[in-house]
């Protein structure tokens, strides 16, 4: 997975100013500018009439991929000889470091990030990116997807990786137990008794009982959504969500889960390790756990119905590439990513596939990829497009933890369960009223 795959696509980081070059400087010494003017050549003069970009990327976990980025820029640079891409591999806080560049002039032109926000909309900071979206273009995104970077009408970047999460269960324990794979929350919560046994636990969705990497599925599970359609209100707030998250703290009360991982829901090792018969976690970590347990004893699920009228559910998350409001070469920005993530079939299975396990975001390129073609693979895709849940531009860090503290207080303090998301929604409300005034 990414290094930021498991930050939660809640989170939003506002900053205060901080000088652009300082920011440069930084990381040049964190180990990150490298100018292509053909690769491999950091030192070289930039010709007067060439346009140079600056395009940042976070710290990818993943062997390769620095590489790979240098890479696709020393491409872009043979095919386009008159523009200079000055690629950043930002190690650190890169939320910190991008968002206070961006309240300069000289922030990059292109750059990634896990959602576009209103906020940087306001202030200029993104360009909308509608002009790339041409009506076949367009249909090679999946709609659910596009609406994560729209606002106020408006696309504001290009998908670059999509990742979504998935029940692995092992099919030999289920069926030694007589359980079928479950289809239902109470379903899910009964197999994970039934399942445990000695030191093996029957699942696992977090050290904290599933209170973090939950808080989306079993709402939209429950026919919930953070925020209402318009985006003018909290949504969450149902007796629906309620009773969900009820089952959680019955989920939690049993002796099923598994708690004190040495590592969290977004690592298979419980699973890998036989700490858990079934775990819940990404699409990311399926080569692993196909490499450690076998293929043929792998099943995977999206998360299951909350109650009969519900439907099951995943996140549908990753990065996307967006291009500075103010930068002095647009057209040149938006051409890289247009080349880059809508043109190069090739690069975006690279980047997807070659180093980690992600899905491309643009249809034909995950369609021709094959190591997404067979079980369990292409059955995670198949959730991700039917049941993938984004979360809305609008829904901010500040709501997000508003949200979880409710949550956290009906699970682990036995709280009213809908006095708890009422008293969550007030706070939710007026975070979301600061951003609509503007």
């Amino acid at each position: 997975m990414t290094a930021l795959s498991r930050d939660s696509a809640n989170s939003r980081i506002l900053l205060t100013g901080t000088d652009r070059r300082s920011v440069i400087k930084s990381m040049l010494f964190a180990g990150g500018a490298v100018l292509f003017a053909g690769y491999g050549h950091p030192n070289r003069a930039v010709a007067q009439d060439n346009i140079r970009l600056v395009q940042w990327y976070h710290q990818y976990g993943e062997a390769g991929t620095e590489e790979a980025v240098h890479q696709y820029a020393e491409q872009y640079t043979q095919e386009n000889p008159n523009v200079e891409i000055e690629v950043v591999w930002q190690l650190g806080d890169y939320g910190q470091a991008l968002n206070a560049a961006l309240l300069t002039d000289e922030a990059p032109d292109v750059f990634e990030q896990n959602v576009p926000t209103l906020d940087q909309v306001r202030q200029g900071q993104i360009a909308p990116l509608d002009d790339l979206y041409t009506e076949e273009v367009r249909a090679g995104f999946n709609e659910v997807s596009l609406n994560a970077a729209t606002i106020e009408g408006n696309i504001y970047w290009v998908k670059m990786i999509d990742d979504t999460g998935t029940i692995y269960y092992r099919k030999s324990l289920l069926e030694e137990a007589g359980v079928e794979p479950p289809g239902s929350l109470d379903a899910l919560i009964q197999a994970a008794q039934t399942l445990t046994s000695g030191r093996q636990k029957g699942l696992f969705v977090g050290n904290d009982g599933g209170i973090s990497g939950l808080l989306g599925p079993l709402l939209w599970s429950a026919g919930g959504s953070f925020l209402n359609q318009e985006n003018t209100a909290p949504a969450f707030n149902t007796e629906r969500a309620a009773a969900a998250y009820t089952k959680l703290r019955e989920l939690n009360q049993t002796d099923a889960l598994l708690i004190g991982s040495p590592t969290d829901w977004w690592d298979p090792s419980a699973f890998t390790q036989n700490l858990s018969a079934m775990q819940w976690t990404g699409l990311w970590a399926m080569p692993q756990i196909l490499r450690e347990v076998g293929a043929e004893d792998v099943g995977v699920l999206p998360w299951p119905k909350s109650d009969e009228e519900g439907t099951p559910s995943t996140f549908w998350g990753g990065w996307g590439e967006c291009v500075f409001g103010k930068s002095q070469n647009l057209d040149a920005a938006k051409a890289l990513v247009k080349w880059l993530w809508i043109d190069n079939t090739e690069i975006q299975q690279d980047w997807n596939l070659g180093y980690g396990f992600h899905v491309p975001p643009r249809t034909n390129a995950a369609e021709s990829a094959e190591p997404l073609q067979d079980p369990p693979a292409l059955e995670v895709v198949e959730f991700l497009h039917q049941y993938g849940v984004v979360t809305p531009p609008l829904w901010t860090g500040v709501m997000g933890t508003a949200l979880q503290d409710a949550v956290a207080a009906i699970v682990r303090d036995g709280a009213e369960p809908k006095q708890a998301l009422d008293a969550a929604a007030v706070l939710v409300q007026q975070e979301l009223d600061r951003l609509l005034k503007g």
